[in-house]
């Protein structure tokens, strides 16, 4: 029987959620997306799916797990609420030896330990800790092929945003020193049950196999510094990680008088490297 055809065996979504009570859990941010034409092409935009492992975050009644398999994907899934146990069974016994479970809240799971390597993460992410997920895969980025997530969409353009924009930032520099990064398509909020009252969007993310040489600590500081107050000179903004904040930004060819949302990525090494040099 072909994954298409194991697929149609399975209930709709909507007679799993009913039959399980699986009404959706606010504390836990959950909005589970039912439209399987949309999880499936979540699942086509994370690429070849059939090699190695994916890493599923809070699969819920299953809707995005169903397209992952479907695709040929071997799936881990990491879930935190009790109640979708026996619904992901029901989809683990349609795949033998296709689906895993980790009954587990993801921030206390190393991800990149799990499954045989090629590694990916796709994940409908919960609203409330998603930015905090991603920012520790990304602590061991090349541990992963790739991540394709959905996020609210101010999230999302935060992570791709280029310089010189509104949503250029912390989190975008970070994201986009360790990774390649894609804004893929926004998600209606109208396909989630419940509704969320924000846009969501999927973006992709490929870790870069040699990032520019930096300490990540410092980095954090020097855009933590940059964006404390966003309308502030650089030459002011920087005082609390370099006590020469002018001749700093002067020794990596910057301009003293620049705000931080006007810097590349480069540009911010430059300075984080900067200031490990004045230390020594």
């Amino acid at each position: 029987m072909s994954e298409t055809e194991i697929l149609d065996t399975l209930p709709p979504l909507r007679e799993v959620i009913a039959k399980h009570g699986l009404l959706a859990d606010k504390a836990l941010g959950q909005h589970f997306l039912l439209d399987l034409n949309l999880t499936s092409r979540i699942a086509r935009s994370a690429g070849d799916v059939a090699k190695g492992t994916t890493i599923e975050i809070g699969p819920g009644p299953g809707g995005l797990t169903r397209a992952l398999l479907s695709a040929g994907a071997h799936v881990i899934a990491i879930e935190k609420d009790k109640r979708c146990k026996a619904i992901l069974a029901e989809i683990a016994a349609a795949f033998p030896n296709r689906l895993g479970v980790i009954e587990a809240d993801a921030l206390t799971v190393d991800a990149a330990t799990l499954g045989t390597a090629p590694r990916r993460i796709v994940a409908n992410l919960p609203y409330n800790v998603g930015t905090e997920l991603l920012l520790r895969w990304l602590q061991n980025a090349l541990a992963f092929e790739s991540f394709t997530l959905m996020f609210q969409t101010e999230v999302a353009q935060r992570i791709t945003a280029p310089p010189d924009t509104g949503a250029y930032g912390r989190l975008s520099i970070i994201t986009q020193w360790l990774c390649e990064t894609e804004l893929l398509f926004h998600i209606n909020p109208k396909a989630f049950t419940p509704p969320p009252q924000v846009q969501s969007t999927v973006v992709r993310l490929t870790p870069r196999k040699q990032p520019i040489a930096c300490r990540r600590e410092t980095l954090e500081r020097v855009t933590a510094a940059a964006f404390g107050q966003r309308r502030k000179m650089l030459r002011q903004s920087l005082r609390p990680v370099a006590l020469d904040a002018e001749g700093l930004c002067r020794v990596v060819g910057v301009e003293p008088t620049a705000r931080g949302e006007t810097l590349s990525v480069e540009q911010f090494c430059a300075l984080a490297n900067a200031v490990d040099a004045a230390k020594g």
